[in-house]
């Protein structure tokens, strides 16, 4: 494991550390938190600067770059709120940064905050509370817009060289390696010489982006990123193996976020987004540009990642090939995975989130000892607001298990065990049905899908990763796509991640984290769990186009009546099967809402003896026997043959249509 190659290069921080007042840490009150005593004394940034008498200034980053067209640099807007106190004694202070599109256009956080200035220009409102809770605690606060956005220069390429140089140039400028100017077009310049350059960059969504992009390109300076929600290649935001997950490319990402002003002068760039995005799915240079799991070798940064299961917009299958890409390169990592859909941390655990944060920063870019980096790896939401850790993640005993499918009494309801099935299954693509309409019928014959089913399990089964469904299908037409989700059947309370909240409901009354101006509150609404009693449970998906089996990069149009075999990446998470549930594999075709249809609507064929799941089983093969020997069905709503009548179990509603736009409030 890298932990502990990490763990000396936290001992060399500490060296450098500036002294601290020693504070007794209180744990917090969860399962997550009860499992490791607190440290009987640690360092801690304190309180201790005004924030009403803050500097707060604009700077305007040179990039090097054109991309508008207009023969000079872009010049990108730095709004940045730090310590007065500070500022005079000549302390030089860490940066936490947060690159975003969205400060003007869209709003940021859950109550849409976006940026205000005073008559003189200068930031009066930053969105959401870190510049509140951090800027008194002795840290920088700087808020980026990206190339094209709100009073920047450039223009949107929706994370490409400009959106990552647009950020990558500000950390370089706080390293003393890029032009500042005090205005947009002045002369002017700007120097940061109040930072030592140590810079953490955090964001939601396109925000938390930014911050994995510019980590790949292993800038200096740049010491640690928290992504939330975040992309990690951008083909797999528009396209799974071909299959287009929405309607439209980048460019319509693109014409929404950026100014005025960028939108009068970017039409080439529009046109090279359109060009390089084709809706056939196929990978592009385009995508090869905006690929950052490829460049985690160059990542020196360390990485906290949060993400929902249940994200449907910027889907867990980014942080899945994120995290074991950074395992890969032995980056050190730490994770949060809730129940959640596209939600902030900050609004489904705050005062967790909001500590962990706090020692988090201390610890990277203060180098204070207070023993985070001791913590496990992982935290996970098992239910609603209840957590367990994972001192790593996955777990060292997960192994990949093969399942294999296999025919059952009836048509399409069918078993799932480890020997090798026999025989054909048949569905027809219906584009009108969704995931949930074929859990919901999983123990009935339909048309419209192929379902798998264990018996209920005598002990509980955790699935902790990626999992992969590899199909063999004959298709009646020249294009089809496919969907396989794996689900867990029986009654559980869960997040309602399909709710338009995606599992939160937002409160009147609120907290405050940090301190306040008359302009620039940190007093935020309050949330809590928004839940659903559920027969099912579906926690990990996936789908591609069939024309994409000779290669995940290109595809071509069927021969019906051929036989093809294709793989699909299902999403990235941690689930336990509780004892007396059931684990189900469905393969269907469009998963309406999700995935667009294809042009034809094919009947698929599938070769059951070369079809499988392989799934990542803590306890490997082992465990799935154990949890499978000796279950036996206990009602025909339980069995893996069941009667013509088998009820139509409950889950969430139907997913929402798909997003466009990562993170815009």
């Amino acid at each position: 494991m890298p932990l502990p190659a990490r763990r000396r290069r936290f001992t060399n921080w500490r060296s450098l550390a500036t002294a601290a007042t020693a504070a007794l840490m209180a744990a917090f009150l969860t399962p997550a938190a009860a499992h490791s005593a607190p440290a009987p004394a640690t360092q801690e940034s304190k309180p201790v600067y005004s924030y009403e008498n803050a500097v707060r200034e604009s700077v305007w980053v040179d990039t090097g770059l054109d991309g508008d067209g207009d023969g000079t640099h872009d010049r990108v807007a730095v709004d940045i709120v730090r310590p007065r106190e500070l500022a005079r004694q000549g302390r030089k202070i860490p940066v936490i940064m947060d690159a975003s599109p969205y400060y003007s256009c869209c709003g940021r956080g859950n109550e849409s905050q976006k940026k205000t200035y005073d008559a003189n220009g200068d930031i009066v409102q930053m969105p959401l509370f870190y510049d509140n809770y951090f800027v008194p605690r002795g840290y920088a606060f700087v808020g980026v817009d990206l190339a094209g956005t709100n009073r920047s220069d450039g223009c949107v390429d929706v994370g490409g060289r400009s959106d990552i140089q647009s950020a990558k140039a500000v950390v370089d400028w706080l390293n003393g390696r890029a032009k500042g100017y005090t205005t947009r077009t002045g002369t002017s310049r700007a120097e940061a010489t109040w930072t030592n350059g140590r810079t953490g960059m955090i964001g939601k969504s396109y925000d938390g982006t930014i911050a994995n992009g510019v980590a790949a390109t292993g800038v200096k300076g740049l010491r640690t990123i928290v992504p939330i929600s975040a992309i990690s290649s951008w083909y797999d935001y528009y396209f799974a193996k071909g299959a287009p997950l929405y309607d439209s490319g980048p460019e319509w990402l693109s014409d929404y976020v950026e100014s005025a002003d960028a939108r009068a002068k970017c039409a080439a760039v529009q046109q090279k987004l359109v060009d390089g995005a084709p809706r056939t799915g196929d990978w592009t240079p385009l995508w090869t540009e905006r690929d950052y799991v490829k460049d985690a070798g160059k990542v020196k940064a360390s990485v906290f990642v949060v993400h929902g299961q249940q994200d449907l917009n910027v889907r867990s299958k980014h942080f899945g090939q994120w995290w074991d890409a950074l395992a890969k390169n032995g980056v050190e990592r730490k994770i949060w995975i809730s129940q959640t859909g596209h939600v902030d941390p900050f609004d489904f655990r705050r005062a967790a989130w909001v500590d962990t944060l706090h020692r988090w920063f201390d610890h990277e870019l203060l180098g204070y000892d207070n023993g985070v980096d001791g913590e496990p790896m992982a935290d996970i939401e098992r239910h609603p607001d209840t957590w367990v850790t994972s001192n790593v993640w996955p777990p060292r005993s997960t192994s990949t298990v093969n399942l294999r499918p296999d025919k059952g009494a009836q048509a399409g309801v069918g078993t799932l065990g480890l020997r090798r099935g026999s025989g054909s299954e048949t569905f027809t693509d219906d584009p009108s049905h969704s995931e949930t309409d074929w859990a919901a019928r999983i123990d009935q014959s339909t048309p419209d899908k192929a379902g798998f089913v264990t018996k209920p399990l005598t002990k509980a089964l955790r699935l902790s990763g990626s999992s992969k469904v590899t199909v063999s299908a004959t298709p009646t037409t020249s294009t089809a796509h496919l969907s396989a989700v794996l689900v867990d059947l029986g009654p559980d309370t869960i997040r309602d991640y399909a709710d338009p909240a995606e599992g939160i409901t937002t409160l009147t009354d609120r907290t405050c984290w940090g301190s306040s101006t008359p302009g620039d509150s940190s007093c935020f609404k309050e949330t809590r769990a928004k839940t659903a009693d559920v027969d099912y449970t579906i926690f990990s998906r996936g789908w591609a186009d069939l024309g994409n089996h000779a290669s995940d990069q290109a595809g071509a149009p069927l021969t019906p009546g051929k036989r093809y075999t294709i793989t699909l990446d299902l999403h990235a998470g941690d689930h336990v099967i509780p004892k007396g549930h059931r684990l189900a594999l469905i393969v269907a075709g469009t998963d309406q809402n999700l995935i667009d249809p294809p042009s034809s609507t094919p009947t698929l064929k599938l070769d059951l003896s070369r079809t499988s799941a392989r799934v990542p089983l803590v306890g490997g093969a082992d465990a799935f026997a154990n949890a499978t020997k000796g279950a036996a069905a206990t009602s025909s709503a339980a069995t893996s043959t069941a009667a013509p009548d088998a009820p139509v179990l409950d889950g969430v509603h139907d997913p929402r249509t798909a997003h466009r736009i990562p993170g815009a409030e």
